[in-house]
């Protein structure tokens, strides 16, 4: 995972999550989408579905300013071992270690004005619980949008009814994008 101007993380993390055989990290395109668009939330509160190894925890680390807050939530442990050895002295990340569904269920009256959904937990289950955590004005981003060589039977429906159910929500903006994974942009109006 090679990238011009990644974080400085990048590298080892990237070995570990190859080492540790970890097959679904976010592409490096999005990676340095997501950085951009955090430098656009000053102050901001993020939430991560879905971090893996934490690679793309990195990149909304280096975009977000210091006054900025990432929760970052998975079930998996031992990658969120390897998250932990290489970002956990970042005083502005929340590690949790719990199923995705229960932490959505549990956040009733939050609000972040950034929320990455990179699991079935937040994109394909819970969509409601996970885009009412949306602050008026902040961002709702998933990727994988685009045919990849790991979905399973039916995936694609899947996609392309998640896809339909976001350009028919009121009161969003949402832009497809068909680039690296197919990532898509929704902003609460």
């Amino acid at each position: 995972m090679n990238s011009n101007n990644s974080p400085e993380v990048i590298q080892a993390l990237w070995a570990d999550t190859q080492a540790a055989g970890f097959s679904m990290p976010s592409e490096p395109q999005t990676c340095s989408l997501l950085r951009t668009l955090a430098a656009s939330k000053t102050g901001g509160s993020f939430l991560e579905l879905g971090s893996g190894t934490g690679l793309s925890t990195a990149w909304l680390l280096d975009g977000m300013d210091t006054t900025s807050t990432l929760t970052t939530v998975d079930n998996d442990a031992s990658l969120l071992n390897i998250l932990q050895h290489h970002l956990g002295h970042d005083s502005r990340l929340h590690v949790v270690c719990a199923d995705g569904d229960e932490f959505l269920r549990q956040q009733l009256g939050q609000a972040y004005d950034f929320v990455f959904a990179d699991t079935w937990s937040g994109k394909y289950r819970l969509l409601d619980e996970a885009l009412a955590l949306v602050k008026p004005g902040g961002m709702y981003v998933i990727d994988d949008m685009l045919p990849q060589p790991n979905w399973p039977d039916g995936h694609a429906e899947k996609v392309d009814a998640l896809i339909q159910t976001l350009h028919g929500l009121p009161n969003w903006h949402v832009t497809q994008l068909d680039w690296a994974s197919g990532v898509v942009i929704a902003v609460k109006a």
